[in-house]
């Protein structure tokens, strides 16, 4: 028996009754059923710059430390390196109170050295000199471009094995960071 023969033969409020289940059915059926049959999953997204973003070397207001690198002290200045991401730079005419000035982004910077005024730093595969006379105020002076063997992010670092990412698109441009996300598309794992 159909369902429109059988609300026909149903007083209006059991029709009524019906119809209201019938919906409620429909719309669990649908709430449950439909939509992406990818489970999401918990793990990190590369975020990307273009190779001028990458040789923009900016100074900005403090940041907060993420993967501490080599540490330089001049004069009354600390440089502490953040490892891919740049130098912070540290007042410490008053040892006891030392001051944040500021953070020198250089994207994929792991290692520093200071002459003089001149402060040397890798920035992927270029070396570049950065005059520091002003340390708030620090200007490139130089860049030497293919020092450096191309080295490219390929997984986020310091992750425990299973970790799970979004593999690397190179074409897309540097890694240069990483964001925790929720998604069917993290089809790569740290297998170390």
């Amino acid at each position: 028996m159909s369902l429109i023969r059988t609300l026909g033969s149903l007083s209006k409020t059991k029709q009524t009754k019906l119809m209201k289940n019938y919906l409620v059915f429909v719309m669990l059926f649908f709430l449950f059923f439909s939509g992406s049959n990818k489970d999401l999953r918990s793990g990190y997204k590369p975020i990307y710059a273009s190779e001028s973003e990458v040789q923009e070397v900016k100074y900005q207001s403090p940041q907060e430390m993420i993967t501490q690198g080599k540490i330089y002290v001049k004069d009354s200045y600390i440089f502490i390196g953040d490892v891919g991401l740049g130098v912070h730079i540290i007042d410490n005419s008053d040892p006891l109170n030392p001051q944040k000035l500021g953070f020198l982004k250089i994207y994929g910077n792991h290692d520093i050295a200071i002459k003089g005024n001149s402060l040397y730093a890798d920035n992927y595969e270029d070396l570049i000199t950065i005059d520091i006379s002003n340390v708030e105020a620090p200007v490139v002076s130089s860049r030497i471009e293919g020092v450096y063997e191309a080295s490219r992010v390929n997984y986020p670092p310091n992750m425990p094995y299973g970790t799970y990412f979004e593999c690397v698109d190179h074409s897309k441009g540097y890694v240069v960071a990483w964001e925790k996300v929720e998604s069917a598309e993290l089809n790569c794992f740290t297998t170390n």
